[in-house]
């Protein structure tokens, strides 16, 4: 069977994204699926799981749960990914973005590792790429910047009530996080359920609170 597969990676190559045969982009969270569950069938994991951060889409964490593994999170960034793995024995992690870590393999991320490994599983499934590197349907995820000049927004007493306000209306179903981020003045608003309409709502409506704050 001919496997047609576009194959990318950054600067570095630390971070992979792959694209399957009708064009369509596959991310971090759908290869770390495809290749945990290939691990889990081989007997590979070191741990029942992986590792992943904050920003990992909610459906990766259901499909995990589905085949009967779990899914740690971090905070944005791969050396949190990586310290969680030492600490407990984990030997996949990575990040939405496409920086996989595989520790059976190497220390850090490599992007040309974690194709390889995919592209394994792609060869032994024998099926187009669209198929294999499509194991869940990610759930809405919305994300919005609210850029500010200075203080703590997130200290202030009307943001806290429409964090609050939001989390009671995501309830169990979805994930809000927000965040400072560390690179700029911004605070990074991102919630995700399975209801787009409510999560775009509630985005909305906490950047609308922040952006109070920080004027």
């Amino acid at each position: 069977m001919r496997a047609d597969i576009g194959i990318a990676l950054d600067g570095d190559a630390d971070r992979v994204i792959i694209v399957d045969e009708n064009g369509r982009l596959v991310d971090g969270d759908q290869l770390m699926a495809v290749v945990a569950q290939s691990w889990q069938e081989d007997g590979k994991l070191s741990q029942p799981g992986i590792v992943a951060t904050i920003m990992s889409n909610l459906g990766l964490e259901r499909y995990l749960q589905s085949i009967g593994l779990s899914l740690a999170r971090t905070p944005v960034g791969d050396r949190y990914v990586l310290e969680y793995m030492r600490e407990h024995g984990f030997n996949i992690g990575g990040e939405q973005s496409g920086h996989m870590i595989l520790s059976d393999y190497c220390t850090t991320g490599d992007g040309l590792v974690a194709a390889m490994q995919v592209m394994a599983v792609v060869k032994r499934r024998g099926k187009p790429v669209s198929e294999v590197c499509h194991t869940f349907d990610p759930l809405p995820q919305i994300l919005k910047n609210v850029r500010f000049k200075g203080g703590k927004p997130l200290e202030q007493a009307g943001v806290s009530k429409a964090i609050e306000a939001a989390r009671l209306r995501l309830g169990a179903e979805g994930r809000l996080v927000i965040r400072p981020s560390g690179t700029e003045p911004v605070i990074r608003v991102m919630a995700e359920g399975d209801d787009r309409k409510l999560i775009e709502e509630i985005v909305d409506e906490v950047c609308e609170a922040v952006t109070a704050a920080a004027a």
